[in-house]
């Protein structure tokens, strides 16, 4: 459905992505959809292709460079080879800027797992972004300045997520509050990465895919959007 593009970074580095067209063409809103620490798979792909079919112009930045891995072991590796404020601050921001200067007049950013981290990195560091929604990830929470955070944000968390834990959620949500920011958090009776479908083929226990849950959470992005991308 989609096809692969390249585009620039504010610094004029390119970057190679995966853009999926709705029908509405280039002025319908545009979603930067932001990667799982394995990197730029079929099943990420496909979250830009449902995001096209819904009518957003959807960008799949591929931040490893070409690499991807079923394995976790090889995932941590190339998650811990990249540089998040690079990533949030060039590839992300340059994204975001791809879609408006082609036809969107709003655009906003989701991402899954390292993914979420890097979309609340982006709701700090990328002030073009219009909304962002975070699913089951958040980077060190120092890192996080929520004065700079000016579009509204939604939050898919899971209760009996193993690595990023609800307590730290807690945590988030008292820090966003503290500063006025625009938020939602949904919490969900489900293990981490359960959106995503291929969730179980890694065999790994931390992991489960829960379509409920991944139902009502799609649901709830769908209105976000439509309310702040859409009108």
């Amino acid at each position: 459905m989609g096809k692969m593009i390249s585009y620039k970074r504010p610094d004029g580095k390119s970057v190679d992505g995966y853009l999926a067209e709705p029908a509405q063409g280039a002025n319908a809103p545009g979603m930067v959809v932001i990667q799982e620490w394995w990197g730029l798979t079929d099943q990420i792909k496909g979250v830009g292709d449902r995001l096209a079919k819904a009518g957003y112009r959807a960008l799949v930045p591929d931040l490893y460079r070409g690499k991807s891995t079923l394995d976790a072991k090889e995932a941590e590796h190339l998650m811990t080879g990249l540089n998040f404020g690079d990533a949030a601050g060039q590839d992300i921001r340059g994204a975001v800027q791809y879609l408006k200067s082609s036809g969107s007049a709003k655009a906003g950013v989701t991402g899954f797992c390292m993914g979420g981290a890097l979309t609340l990195l982006a709701a700090v560091n990328v002030p073009e972004s219009d909304a962002a929604v975070a699913w089951y990830g958040f980077p060190p929470l120092e890192y996080v300045d929520p004065k700079k955070i000016k579009a509204p944000l939604l939050g898919h968390y899971a209760i009996h997520d193993e690595f990023f834990t609800i307590d730290k959620v807690d945590e988030l949500e008292k820090k966003l509050r503290g500063a006025g920011v625009k938020f939602e958090f949904h919490r969900y009776d489900a293990k981490h990465a359960f959106a995503n479908q291929t969730a179980d083929q890694r065999n790994l226990p931390p992991l489960k895919y829960n379509p409920q849950a991944a139902e009502q959470a799609w649901k709830r992005t769908m209105d976000f959007l439509g309310r702040h991308l859409k009108s």
